[in-house]
């Protein structure tokens, strides 16, 4: 990748770090979106995106466990097949041209999450645990197969299913998707041996992003409007994925 390029996608990833850990994201999606606006190839995108959500996944957990919303009842039902799901998910090279579509649909999917509103609170009741298993088995396989660390999925899939409480959804997808990450990238790595030389300018840009995304989203942005400019990159993304 040119230094120009490189320079500009690490801008951008920044950005997205910014303005999705203003709403309480970690980001994988956005970060593809860019990078395949980049026109970066798969096999650098899938690594790339796990590995970022690693530090962003890990930094997450950490705050919403200090703060008490981690509920290991309601967590461990859904990691137990999903971990080594997305260390198959990850292991996996799918042809180009099924990962763009795959993606891009994952892509969409996510835009439209980011504008849906979610229902009124009401107390939650706990799925039974073949159920937990079975979703947490297909979005561990979904987020190595895309890298996106499944917890775009699992967050709205537990508040609309009313089985967690916004706090506590969050709360149970950021370990989600570290361990979910760290399983699909091993995976990955496993079965290409490559790493992106180049990922150190995109971790530093997700901290800086991430840190001053967090603290302007709890004081002074929108999110409306955050959540509204998220979906519409996330859209174009899908669909350059999809029809390009």
């Amino acid at each position: 990748m040119a230094l120009e390029s490189l320079w500009l996608l690490t801008a951008a990833i920044a950005v997205v770090a910014l303005l999705y850990s203003s709403v309480g994201h970690a980001g994988a999606s956005g970060y593809i979106a860019v990078m395949s606006l980049f026109s970066m190839a798969p096999a650098e995108i899938r690594p790339t995106a796990l590995t970022l959500n690693i530090l962003v996944a890990s930094i997450g957990t950490w705050q919403f466990w200090r703060a008490g919303h981690f509920s290991w009842s309601l967590f461990w039902p859904f990691a137990l097949l999903a971990v080594p799901m997305a260390f198959m998910g990850g292991y996996l090279d799918l042809p180009t041209h099924i990962f763009k579509e795959v993606v891009g649909i994952v892509l969409l999917l996510s835009a439209a999450q980011l504008i849906l509103r979610p229902p009124q609170e009401v107390e939650p009741r706990a799925p039974r645990k073949p159920i937990a298993l079975s979703v947490g088995a297909a979005l561990g396989l979904l987020s190595g197969l895309t890298g996106t660390g499944g917890g775009i999925f699992l967050t709205p899939v537990l508040i609309f299913a009313r089985w967690a409480r916004t706090s506590t959804a969050a709360g149970v997808s950021a370990p989600f998707i570290l361990l979910n990450s760290a399983a699909g990238l091993s995976g990955n790595i496993s079965a290409t041996q490559y790493l992106p030389g180049y990922i150190l300018p995109f971790v530093i840009a997700v901290v800086v992003g991430g840190y001053a995304g967090s603290y302007l989203g709890s004081r002074y942005l929108p999110h409306l409007a955050i959540k509204r400019l998220l979906s519409a990159v996330l859209a174009v993304a899908g669909a350059k994925l999809i029809f390009t």
